[in-house]
């Protein structure tokens, strides 16, 4: 009896878990680490998660939040960011942000390009530049900030090749930010490597 292997490499899991986990894991190597720069509006700020952030969760962020494991306590303090570690972390960019916005349901790797413009420009203004790519490729969608129906079915039909006009439109962004203060001049430079990484 012949036993026939199995050739090539094995397939990649693409579940959400799986695919969060991956996302996750290159926004860390952006965000992780304690920042308490008294220039920075957002206070002190503990793996990406901004004191100022979260102060703004609401009663049913809160609820959310307790369910998939983290406590919040009632008034956030700098100790508690202080003390926040990257599992806790994590567990809000699951909840406020990849579950929220149904990222994971984005192709793969839109949706974790998605969450890094997200938790650094605000869902808003990484919505309304990942419609500007759509527009880009001939997709006619109001350029509203929500990712409604019509814009999912538009990042569905483009899919991946929609990254390279994502990450111009990020770019944009972040040099608008400097034409509007520019006090910002000092993080362009990282802001520019982040929107053109091609991990995400």
């Amino acid at each position: 009896m012949v036993t026939i292997l199995p050739t090539g490499d094995p397939q990649p899991d693409t579940s959400p878990d799986a695919r969060f986990t991956a996302a996750v894991g290159r926004l860390r190597s952006r965000e992780g680490g304690l920042v308490d720069d008294p220039k920075d509006p957002g206070g002190i700020t503990h793996h990406g998660i901004a004191i100022n952030f979260a102060k703004r969760w609401s009663a049913a962020d809160r609820r959310q939040l307790a369910a998939a494991g983290l406590a919040v306590p009632g008034t956030i303090t700098p100790d508690w960011i202080r003390g926040l570690t990257w599992d806790e972390a994590a567990v809000v960019y699951r909840v406020l942000w990849w579950d929220r916005y149904d990222y994971w349901a984005l192709p793969d790797p839109v949706g974790a390009k998605a969450l890094d413009a997200a938790v650094n420009l605000g869902p808003v203004r990484a919505h309304t530049a990942l419609q500007r790519a759509c527009r880009a490729h001939g997709r006619r969608l109001t350029e509203d900030g929500i990712l409604g129906p019509r814009s999912r079915a538009a990042i569905g039909e483009i899919g991946a090749a929609i990254i390279p006009a994502y990450r111009s439109e990020i770019a944009a962004l972040y040099r608008e930010e400097v034409v509007r203060d520019p006090r910002d001049q000092r993080y362009i430079r990282g802001w520019l490597i982040r929107a053109y990484d091609e991990e995400a």
